[in-house]
């Protein structure tokens, strides 16, 4: 509290608030903003931009009374205003204004007067208990961001958010952004608030969507929404309010103002009149729209009355004594009337079912049968009608539930999940491990439609898991998740992701536990593969339809992101799109990069039998350097929870969080390779045959469509593990028949119509093979042809059989290929014409 004050506290527990996540929180418990904009007044005689005094308490003693627990101001309060909010118990954020309409950075005076003036703004409020953050700025125009770029307006918020925290280290910090600038990325700062004003339930339902995945784990605060009554009606504006307020809060907000308290509004030296947004009128009576603004901040964050169907939480452990405690002690604080926890004791040989005995929770133990196993046995005992997973190192957030529930009651979805966030206190291996990539991640096909969502913060409807099902037993460790996943969309369901349906996962606590994960991941790769030969590429990784939501990953790649301003920067909406990063800017993290410098390195060991392949060697230097500076950037930009205070700390993190970069493609490597899931692999169980080109006819007494027919074709051909793909709009093939890296078949069709329904099914085949194998064996060849020429035989003779190689393998596979084909056309029509 300032000096002199002498206001007794609202209650005992009313402190600043921090950051925990997605939320804010006051004295341990969930802190909701329930807030309103309060000004920008007409100054005064004494200069002050607030009423009188006596105007004020009336105000915040009305504001207090009306359910809101906080204000927002646009000019930094005086100390009188701060204590009068703190005696009525409302929190204030704080502006801090400036020019922010000007071309400000063009003049170095002008930047320097901007920071010393915020300064000594937040020096005047610094250490009050009333403050809740400070806003360094607010909605500096899209011309002004664009005129001046968008890195150099980053640069310059995060110069003053620097600013504030050395005049008030303890006080929360963040900047008011609006749409039109959404691309600006500031993860500096402790909480991200926008202004938006959405006149469509819907839009702003998918627009927050959007602004949480933007934002990342930081709490969300809405600076401004509300109606003008003048325009709408005060009927209208209510209306628009209630639901404005009650979708913040489902979307997963910390908190929301409503703009403004009242009418009365004073801007560049001039009362607005044209305008009114306010709760209030000028005098200060109510409109229609205060009680209906206080039922609804009373409601938040969940609507009363709705249904809340019983949950089965389900918890599979092995051996997981150091941490199902801290899962058990989160589940029982869940806020949810109607929840059962079931803990599958997978054959752990410490004392895990002890301590899950201290809980209250139905304890199932069965000898050791892997993940999917234990995942299917809480499945059978569970009597929720929605079943939630969560591993047992991860506590779930107190409304975790709430959010899961409400999802599944306002949309169809199969499935839901959330994000995972990383605890503080876990040590500076786990917050390295958590900035290192390779961890659960969520993958989204948009900003609320999963693709897949992991396994330690999962919920299903229990019909339709079992209806699949349920997981496939030989996961045992991995793998599960994403399987089950496919799984549900292959049935055409969808699943659903909730921002704010949040869980604490603790990250591996050493390098050596980091490597046994990202190989284990590896074999479940293997796993998948085998069962999804249709999702892998020919090199073995995984492709997803949707964004993969890896920051590691994102921080390391060299994309260069661009921003849609529209047609003379006048679109209202302006996104940074980030373009996914291709094969050639992600390979040097993807686990077939160890192969590539492996095969560099053996070409370069070769020059010491013929010196002209020692060229090799600054090729394999680079590809080491590529390697590592991608590993040196992804740690350069790591955001770690627990921030090093000395340098040294700093470095030593940045230096193991490299480290991690390195190995971690190299696990995945290592647990690939010894399961199978190798480049070199074939697809496709049959003996091959001679690749030829060859015709078939079937003779077929009942007419078929012919997408029915080739659908028929493609189902025979995948039931013999080979990969098909169909032709699109301009390929002269129908089907696509992959067996390996090098060589395929390609299938066409046509049909003869013979009328009374009668049709004659003509296929064409032909062998392909990709001209990737060929450009390697030539190469290889010349090598092989020029080591001989200078009298290396041994490096000529080994390089020639390794040039022979890829020619083996382009025959084999195109084989293999030919005789799936033949082999499922047989099947489909024993009879030949």
């Amino acid at each position: 509290m300032l000096e002199g004050t002498s206001h007794p506290a609202p209650h005992p527990g009313f402190r600043r608030p921090i950051v925990a996540s997605k939320f804010l929180t006051n004295s341990g418990s969930k802190l909701w903003i329930k807030g309103v904009t309060y000004g920008t007044f007409r100054p005064g005689r004494d200069g002050e931009s607030y009423p009188d005094p006596a105007i004020v308490e009336s105000d915040l003693a009305q504001i207090a009374a009306s359910g809101l627990n906080a204000l927002r101001t646009y000019t930094v309060p005086p100390g009188w205003l701060l204590d009068r909010a703190y005696r009525h118990g409302l929190r204030v954020m704080v502006g801090l204004p400036w020019e922010q309409h000007v071309a400000f950075m063009e003049d170095r005076e002008c930047a320097r007067r901007i920071e010393e003036r915020l300064r000594a703004g937040v020096r005047a409020c610094a250490r009050h208990p009333a403050i809740l953050c400070y806003a360094i700025g607010n909605e500096i125009p899209a011309s002004i961001v664009r005129w001046h770029g968008r890195r150099a307006i980053e640069r310059f918020l995060e110069r003053l958010f620097r600013s504030a925290k050395e005049e008030d280290p303890d006080g929360l910090v963040t900047y008011v952004n609006y749409p039109t600038t959404e691309y600006l990325s500031l993860p500096f700062l402790d909480l991200a608030c926008f202004n938006v004003y959405l006149e469509s339930h819907d839009r702003l339902e998918v627009y927050l969507a959007r602004l949480h995945n933007l934002v990342g784990d930081r709490p969300l605060l809405l600076g401004e929404v509300g109606l003008d009554s003048r325009r709408h009606g005060e009927v209208e504006q209510a209306q628009v309010l209630d639901w404005q307020i009650r979708t913040a809060f489902a979307a997963g907000c910390a908190g929301s103002f409503v703009f403004g308290w009242t009418d009365e509004w004073h801007r560049g030296g001039h009362d607005i009149d044209d305008w009114d947004f306010g709760l209030t009128l000028r005098d200060r009576r109510p409109k229609l729209a205060l009680p209906v603004v206080r039922r609804a901040f009373a409601e938040a964050p969940f609507s009363r009355g709705k249904p809340c169907p019983r949950v089965s939480v389900i918890v599979c452990t092995y051996n997981g004594a150091r941490t199902i405690r801290d899962c058990l002690k989160g589940l029982s604080r869940l806020e949810y009337p109607d929840y059962e926890v079931i803990v599958v004791d997978d054959g752990s040989t410490d004392s895990t079912s002890v301590i899950a005995a201290q809980y209250n929770c139905r304890i199932i133990r069965t000898e050791n049968r892997g993940l999917g196993s234990a995942r299917n046995t809480g499945l059978r005992e569970a009597t929720g009608e929605i079943v939630a997973y969560l591993d047992d190192d991860a506590w779930p957030d107190p409304h975790w539930l709430r959010y899961v529930v409400e999802s599944f009651q306002s949309t169809d979805h199969a499935g839901i999940g959330g994000p995972n966030v990383p605890p503080p206190g876990d040590g500076p291996i786990a917050d390295c491990v958590a900035n290192a990539p390779g961890g659960p991640v969520h993958v989204l096909l948009s900003d609320q439609i999963a693709e897949h969502i992991p396994g330690c913060n999962m919920a299903f409807r229990k019909d339709r898991l079992e209806a699949i099902g349920g997981f496939d037993k030989q996961f045992r460790i991995a793998g599960d998740d994403v399987d089950v996943c496919w799984r549900l969309h292959e049935q055409g369901w969808t699943l659903g992701f909730h921002p704010a349906a949040l869980v604490w996962h603790h990250r591996r606590d050493s390098v050596r536990a980091y490597w046994r994960q990202q190989r284990g991941y590896g074999k479940a790769e293997a796993l998948l593969e085998r069962k999804w030969p249709g999702k892998y590429q020919p090199s073995g990784s995984l492709m997803w339809r949707g964004r993969v939501y890896c920051k590691a990953v994102e921080r390391a790649v060299f994309t260069r992101p661009r921003i849609y301003h529209g047609t003379w920067g006048s679109a209202p909406f302006q996104s940074l799109y980030r373009p996914a990063s291709g094969l050639w800017q992600s390979l040097s993290l993807m686990p077939e990069w160890c192969l590539v410098v492996l095969f560099l390195a053996i070409l370069s060991a070769l020059g010491f039998l013929w010196r002209p392949l020692l060229l090799a060697a600054p090729i394999l230097l680079g590809a080491v350097c590529l390697w590592l500076v991608q590993a040196v950037m992804g740690a350069m930009r790591a955001s770690f929870v627990e921030k090093p205070r000395a340098r040294w700390q700093r470095l030593g993190k940045l230096g193991l969080t490299t480290c991690l970069f390195l190995i971690q493609p190299l696990a995945r490597a290592t647990g690939r390779l010894r399961s199978g899931l190798t480049p070199w692999r074939i697809q496709g169980r049959l003996v091959p045959s001679l690749p030829r080109p060859r015709r078939f006819q079937f003779w077929s007494e009942r007419r078929r469509e012919p997408g029915a027919i080739l659908r028929g074709v493609e189902s025979a051909l995948r039931d013999h593990g080979a990969v098909v793909s169909r032709g699109g709009g301009f390929d002269r093939w129908d089907l696509q028949i992959r067996s390996g890296l090098f060589g395929e078949v390609r299938l066409l069709m046509a049909i003869e119509e013979h009328g009374d329904g009668k049709q004659l099914i003509r296929f064409r085949l032909w062998p392909w093979c990709r001209s990737g194998g060929w450009v390697v064996a030539l190469a290889l060849a010349c090598l092989a042809t020029g080591a001989i020429s200078d009298g290396a035989w041994i490096a000529g003779m080994l390089l020639g059989s390794v040039a022979l190689w890829p020619l083996r393998r382009t025959i084999l596979e195109c084989g293999v290929a030919n005789s799936v084909v033949v082999r499922a056309l047989e099947r489909l029509w024993p009879e030949r014409e």
